[in-house]
């Protein structure tokens, strides 16, 4: 296992790598530079030596670095041109695709050369293990596409390879190469068990109409930021549910570090966030706060490659948050009364953005997001001093941090604002506790007029908790099924039974057959018919003229029941709701700070002498 030092000492030089080859392509671009055509690249494919200087020496005064390293990037860049222009011929032609392999820094000769293999994506990725093993002396080895293990027993494809991919190789012991293929096999198991469950879980949710007792089958439902239900259609709502649902399970993961299971979970939630509407996800933050949460795991995993991806949903996150606060956050003033604590998500939003412009090669636009940051998080890391003043008081750290920042830091008020938010949210349990037993007293009232439990609970819940409106649908009901058994019952009139006995069938074959097709004589000939005249004893006794005023026996199952693994799994993702609603903005901007000051150390490097 690396130590982070180390690790953020090949991040700094990858990140700054990176960095110089995009300002070099872009500067490239402005100038209409093809370095894989000549006089860059001659016809052996090799570089036009005097050409590439000359345009080192061009660069170098610009970019503030000595002509020998602008000199190899520009032969890195053009390099990889030639190669990737090689290698899509080759694909086109053959289906064998090129790809880029990042070898461990003692196997290569040359640190600046880059290494490549030529392979057919429809292999396991054990083949390409064995020959880069053989063709670089390597042993115990596994490879890393975009932060993640390649399955030694899947095809390449299959996990996202493509042609011209990055495949980073680590080197491993042989009982931690044994012991990883064993684990690996068991995570991706564990992984898809995991979002199954997950899946299983909020979708039982989810079909639950809140009809049944809380207290006994438990439900979500989706509110507002001051916690009142929202009317959402069911087709969306059941969507929302499982989005909202993925996306505490991928917090929660990312909460215990568990970054590559958690992207798994957030990408699931983000599929379902698609299904619903756009007006739904213009007017709820939680899209937004998704977006963030995916690009941030890209950047825990070092998925660099991910680039485009994580660029194109920060955008995403952005305009979303204006259209849900307000482009001066005016709407979110106007609900919460402040804006303090949404500032955070702003704060960890312009960090990706200066992140990303910064191995873009935009440092100026980096430099530009970082400042804004910087002054975010002055304003928003917690005074140590006052937040123990505040947990002196009574008030837990959640409370003193998210206090402290929707009042600008002022301690005064914000000891009144945490006081009135618990007052706030006592109020909301009481009027949940009071709406609970207004509805248990209306469904005694609708039991002792003599219906049964579930079907009150339901009339109720549709009826919007109105005791006359339910009492009328109960009504409704119980005359539509006494009106349907009579039509059953009327469809076997004494002349069309006395037809089918003419036709040599028993009596009460013949009531049966009647009554299952409705009166029908032809379809009644042919269903007895079919079954040689004898029916199923099924089939042959009458229905009961149960109405929706019966009352249900023990045995009788009722549709919002749930077996005991249903419940386990209910209890299983319930768990990882976040208990507090504002968890999402709860953050100690540690990892921020670690962020912020690699930043700054990219960004401020003094430019070396040109040589």
């Amino acid at each position: 296992m690396l130590k982070p030092q180390f690790l953020s000492c090949i991040l700094s030089e990858t990140m700054a790598e990176q960095n110089l080859e995009a300002k070099l392509k872009n500067l490239l671009k402005q100038e209409k530079i093809q370095l894989w055509n000549p006089p860059y690249t001659e016809q052996d494919q090799q570089p036009g030596r005097p050409h590439m200087q000359e345009l080192a020496g061009h660069y170098a005064p610009l970019l503030g670095l000595p002509v020998s390293e602008v000199g190899g990037a520009l032969e890195s860049i053009r390099a990889q041109a030639v190669k990737r222009g090689k290698g899509n011929q080759t694909f086109r032609e053959t289906s064998v695709a090129t790809l880029e392999l990042l070898l461990p820094r003692d196997a290569k000769k040359d640190p600046k050369v880059r290494m490549y293999l030529e392979t057919r994506l429809d292999v396991s990725a054990q083949q390409v293990v064995d020959r880069v093993a053989e063709e670089h002396g390597l042993r115990s080895i596994k490879l890393i596409l975009s932060g993640r293990s390649l399955s030694a027993e899947r095809r390449l494809d299959e996990q996202g390879v493509k042609n011209h991919s990055k495949v980073m190789v680590l080197r491993v012991s042989d009982g931690e190469l044994k012991q990883q293929l064993t684990e690996e096999e068991e995570e991706r198991r564990s992984q898809e068990e995991s979002v199954q469950r997950t899946q299983k879980g909020f979708q039982i949710l989810s079909e639950r109409d809140g009809s049944e007792d809380p207290d006994t089958t438990p439900f979500l439902e989706i509110a507002d930021q001051k916690g009142n239900p929202l009317k959402i259609p069911p087709t969306e709502k059941k969507a929302l549910i499982l989005a909202m649902g993925f996306h505490e399970k991928g917090r929660a993961l990312m909460k215990r570090k568990q970054h590559d299971n958690a992207l798994c979970h957030l990408l699931q939630a983000d599929q379902q966030f698609s299904k619903c509407g756009s007006a739904l996800l213009s007017s709820v933050d939680n899209y937004a706060v998704l977006q963030l949460d995916i690009v941030w795991c890209y950047r825990a995993l070092e998925a660099l490659s991910c680039l485009e991806d994580g660029r194109s949903r920060l955008q995403r996150a952005e305009d979303c948050f204006l259209r849900c606060y307000g482009e001066q956050q005016e709407r979110l003033l106007m609900i919460k009364g402040n804006t303090g604590r949404e500032e955070v998500l702003f704060l960890r939003l312009y960090l990706l953005q200066s992140l990303l412009s910064y191995i873009e090669g935009n440092d100026s636009q980096a430099r530009l997001q970082l400042s804004r940051v910087e002054s975010l998080y002055a304003r928003l890391h917690p005074d140590s001093e006052k937040m123990a003043q505040l947990m002196a008081l009574g008030f837990s750290e959640r409370e003193a941090r998210l206090g402290l920042r929707a009042c600008r830091g002022d301690l005064q008020e914000a000891a009144i604002h945490i006081s009135t938010r618990r007052q706030e949210r006592e109020e909301l349990k009481q009027r949940e506790r009071q709406k609970r037993r207004t509805r248990m007293e209306a469904i005694s009232a609708l039991m002792e007029l003599g219906f049964s439990q579930r079907d009150a609970a339901r009339a109720l819940h549709h009826a919007d908790g109105n005791v006359d409106r339910a009492y009328a649908i109960l009504l409704d009901s119980s005359q539509e099924a006494q009106a349907t058994n009579n039509n059953t019952e009327g469809g076997a009139s004494p002349e069309k039974v006395e037809q089918l006995l003419y036709l040599g069938f028993e009596r009460d074959s013949a009531e049966a057959a009647l009554r299952l097709t409705g009166g029908d004589v032809q379809s009644a000939t042919q269903l007895l018919l079919d079954n040689q005249g004898v029916l199923s004893p099924e089939l042959l006794t009458p229905p009961s003229t149960s109405s929706s005023s019966s009352t249900p026996s023990s045995e009788e199952p009722s549709s919002a029941s749930s077996s005991p693994e249903d419940s386990e799994l209910v209890s299983e993702v319930l768990e990882d709701i976040a208990p507090h609603e504002e968890d999402y903005l709860d953050l100690t901007l540690e990892e921020e700070s670690e962020l912020i000051s690699a930043m700054k150390a990219y960004l401020h490097r003094e430019p070396a002498h040109t040589e």
